[in-house]
């Protein structure tokens, strides 16, 4: 029995030392980074907004992670970012080298749609977005809507793209709460397809994040008068267009107004960043502050200023709270929600 005690003491001790032993040389986030090429997955196609936020950031991204290690980005569209956001949380590696540019509506089409989603937003670790972001509702200068008031009383057109996009769904929640009149045409493969169809006569009008507004063709329309900004429409004002109504100071209903709020408020999270589940503690700690120094590098800003981009930075437990809001909303809101992105 002495025997058995000396040797369990012995073995405890070496158990001990080789724990002690492997903690001394656990690999730091540095050391793992350093030589090795990070991805940022972008979940839709080039050229767009999402994209060009992504490809500005890399390098700043790069130069801000511990190891300095190669950021690149690769392009995955499908299913409004669905596809790459199932494919971050199923099929990525969970390493730390993996990391994606969602799109806002992930946050809560899990929750709402009548569909089997294969992503939850929240069994994802959340990293931040580099912006928030507002729509605007705009009409070309033959539109009888050129108000906002219009908006509730005179029939127009809308061009749109999927049946779940925003610029389908705002439209559409305007006509089924507020006694809009808009015929709202879905199907088009993107706003600059929209643009021209607006330019030949054949729909009156869009919808269409305030970024976009102001850094493509609406920009210069804007100044030739031949489009009208009628409605921002997000849970705050943009001070980018502040002499612009808000609609959501015209939703009195107090239901009405959570629904609107519920479809807004993940605008608050303009583009959210995130990485795979179960990514080391310390890499996800690296990723987190590497991404909060490099959205806030004076170079990058002034960067994206070039370009009519701004930062507003929130941090991953800020998209986190955001998705917790939406998920612990109302059961009336959320059976709204639902029916609204039912085809009819």
């Amino acid at each position: 029995m002495k025997f058995m005690r000396t040797f369990n003491k012995t073995a405890a001790a070496f158990v001990a030392t080789m724990l002690c032993t492997a903690t001394a040389y656990a690999e730091t986030p540095e050391e793992f980074y350093k030589g090795k090429t990070v991805t940022l997955i972008v979940s839709a196609a080039p050229g767009g907004g999402a994209d060009l936020y992504a490809r500005a950031f890399v390098k700043y991204f790069s130069k801000h992670l511990p190891g300095t290690p190669n950021v690149i980005v690769s392009n995955i569209p499908g299913a409004g970012g669905l596809t790459a956001a199932a494919q971050l949380e199923h099929s990525e590696p969970r390493d730390g080298t993996v990391v994606a540019v969602l799109q806002r509506n992930n946050l809560y089409l899990p929750l709402v749609s009548a569909e089997k989603i294969a992503f939850d937003p929240q069994a994802v670790n959340w990293i931040g977005s580099l912006n928030k972001e507002t729509y605007a509702l705009v009409t070309w200068e033959t539109s009888p809507v050129k108000t906002i008031d219009d908006l509730f009383s005179k029939p127009m057109t809308l061009g749109a793209t999927s049946f779940n996009n925003e610029n389908r769904t705002f439209p559409a929640v305007i006509n089924q709460y507020l006694g809009g009149k808009i015929d709202i045409i879905a199907g088009y493969k993107g706003n600059d397809e929209i643009a021209l169809a607006m330019e030949r006569g054949e729909v009156q009008g869009r919808a269409l994040t305030v970024t976009s507004l102001l850094s493509g063709n609406d920009a210069s329309w804007i100044k030739e008068g031949k489009i009208h900004v009628v409605a921002q429409m997000g849970v705050e004002k943009n001070p980018a267009i502040p002499d612009v109504p808000l609609l959501l100071d015209y939703v009195k209903d107090p239901d009405a107004k959570m629904l609107f709020e519920f479809l807004f408020l993940p605008l608050q999270a303009g583009r959210p960043i995130a990485a795979p589940p179960e990514v080391p503690a310390d890499r996800l700690a690296a990723l987190r502050t590497a991404f909060e120094e490099a959205a806030t590098d004076p170079d990058f800003t002034a960067e994206l200023a070039k370009q009519n981009a701004t930062v507003e930075m929130l941090k991953g437990d800020e998209i986190a709270a955001i998705v917790k809001t939406l998920y612990d909303s109302p059961e009336n809101v959320v059976t709204a929600v639902k029916s609204l992105l039912k085809p009819q």
